[in-house]
Parts: C-alpha cells; sequence; structure tokens
C-alpha cells in the first residue's frame, strides 16, 4: 500500500481553472479564474512546493489582480488524507463552536481535479460553498455538464474505501444506489452497503429545481447539483453532539460517479473518509 506521501504526489503538476463561490441555493456568486502549480523541489520527491495564484477582476479593463499563495509542504496534519488515485480531504479534526467548521473534497481523473470546499459558521450555519474546476496545463480537458436529476437516476454499483485518521487498515466493501422518480414526485434513494452484514439506508428527497432537499430523518441535508457534474451535500445546520458529515460528488462520466464522504460521530470527533467508485448498470 502506498504511503499518504506518495498518494499526495498524483497532484504533481500545474492546474488552471476557477474558483467559483456558490450561494445556499445553488447560485454562482462569484468566479475567479486561478493557477495552481505544485512542483517538487528534489529528485526523492520530499519536499513539495504549491504555488496558487487567483485573479481578481476589477470590473474594468485593467489588469486583473493577482493574488498569490506560496507554501512548502514535506507532511501533513492529521486533518488531511489521501486515497491512492490522488483524491483526499483537508478539514475540521474537530467540530467546534468557536471556530469554522467543514472541509475540502478533492478528486482527480486523468488530467482533471474537482474540489469543493464546504465550510459553516460558529453557529453552525451554511458560510460558504466553493466549486474550484481545473485541468493539467496543456491539456483540452473538457468540462462536463451542469448534474442534473436525471443524470443520476437508475441503479449504481461500485466500490467504497474508508480510510481513518488514525491509519488502521482501510475497510473495502461492495455498494449499490438506485435513485427513482416516486409517484409523488420525490426522489426515492435506496444506499446498500457492506459484506456480510449488509446495511440499507433509505431516503425521499423533495425536488426543488436543482437541489434536492432529503428533509425527513435525523440528520437533514440538502444537495446541490452543480456545474461540471458535481454535487454538494450539506447538513441544514452542524449542530454539537449530534453526528455529522460533509459529502461531495462527482459525475466524471455519464456511467461513472465517484463520492467523497467525510464522517463525524456525535461527540464532533471526525472518524473516517469514505471515496466510493460507483458504475451505472442500467
Amino acid at each position: 500500500m502506498k504511503t499518504q506521501w506518495e498518494n499526495f504526489l498524483q497532484n504533481l503538476g500545474e492546474w488552471h481553472g476557477s474558483f467559483t463561490q456558490i450561494s445556499a441555493q445553488g447560485e454562482i456568486v462569484k468566479d475567479t479564474p486561478s493557477i495552481l502549480i505544485l512542483e517538487s523541489l528534489d529528485e526523492q520527491n520530499k519536499t513539495v512546493r504549491l504555488t496558487l495564484r487567483r485573479f481578481t477582476s476589477s470590473g474594468d479593463n485593467s489588469q486583473p489582480k493577482v493574488n498569490e499563495l506560496v507554501r512548502e509542504y514535506q507532511t501533513f496534519g492529521k486533518d488531511t488524507m489521501f486515497f491512492e488515485d490522488g483524491a483526499f480531504s483537508q478539514g475540521s479534526i474537530q467540530i467546534s463552536p468557536i471556530s469554522v467548521n467543514g472541509a475540502e473534497l478533492s478528486f482527480i481523473n486523468q488530467n482533471r481535479r474537482l474540489r469543493l470546499v464546504e465550510l459553516f459558521n460558529q453557529d453552525g450555519n451554511f458560510q460558504t460553498l466553493t466549486l474550484i474546476r481545473e485541468k493539467r496545463a496543456g491539456t483540452n480537458a473538457l468540462e462536463n455538464p451542469i448534474l442534473t436529476v436525471d443524470a443520476l437516476l437508475g441503479k449504481w454499483q461500485g466500490e467504497a474505501i474508508t480510510i481513518y485518521p488514525d491509519l488502521r487498515k482501510p475497510d473495502v466493501y461492495p455498494t449499490q444506489m438506485e435513485l427513482k422518480i416516486e409517484n409523488t414526485g420525490r426522489l426515492f434513494q435506496q444506499i446498500t452497503f457492506g459484506n456480510t452484514n449488509q446495511k440499507i439506508i433509505t431516503s425521499t428527497a423533495r425536488i426543488e429545481d436543482s437541489i434536492l432537499h432529503f428533509d425527513e430523518g435525523s440528520q437533514p441535508v440538502k444537495v446541490l447539483l452543480l456545474p461540471d457534474g458535481a454535487s454538494a451535500t450539506l447538513p441544514i445546520k452542524v449542530e454539537l453532539r449530534k453526528p455529522v458529515f460533509f459529502e461531495a460528488g462527482w459525475l466524471i462520466k455519464p456511467d461513472l460517479r465517484q463520492r467523497l464522504i467525510r464522517t463525524y460521530n456525535d461527540t464532533g470527533e471526525w472518524v473516517s473518509l469514505t471515496l466510493v467508485t460507483e458504475h451505472k448498470i442500467n
């Protein structure tokens, strides 16, 4: 099994894209072009420099203002974990009432990356959602269409990998998901996962344009359907002494989707990170 550092190195390169601020209703508020460079500073890849440039327009014809951030890494904090394909998440280790809580959830596929940053304020209410779409410099990798409910309908089958902050052995298990429209007009979702002791989670959502409101059950969430095949699952409120999760999805191809889920227990402790890779089977 690769080390966390080796997994991180899958992200090396020059990435051109944009940081898009999204409202709680899924509307684009602001779009900021960006260039992110991750480069090794030695032959052994022991030190990596990150250079992020964001180009802010003032609205007139003047040159955009460049905001630059430079950091060097030789290791990562306990708030960040990577999968073997380079997908990762960075975020809160502990849900706290005195700080902003949330997570970055990042996918990578060939010459494309898609990242979502979900943040909630000290009161547990939505603060910001940022969609980051990137492609490798020098490639003509295309962006995906805006995600729709129709694109998600059907049966999906795949595999989940769950990794843990204490670096214990990952869990790998099969998954199934079915999505269909009920006679009532609500979206029905059934997720099955596990090997011998299968667990089944059934829920329904009210569909409001590009928002899915899963408003029943103990953990109400809403799912925003976004550009580039992205989806962001947002808790209605991040509450103390209640479990919570942050989730992002990416429809890479019409029959291939990935989801990242960062899970916290009822004490607010970050306990796991799961990457689901699923294929549509009908």
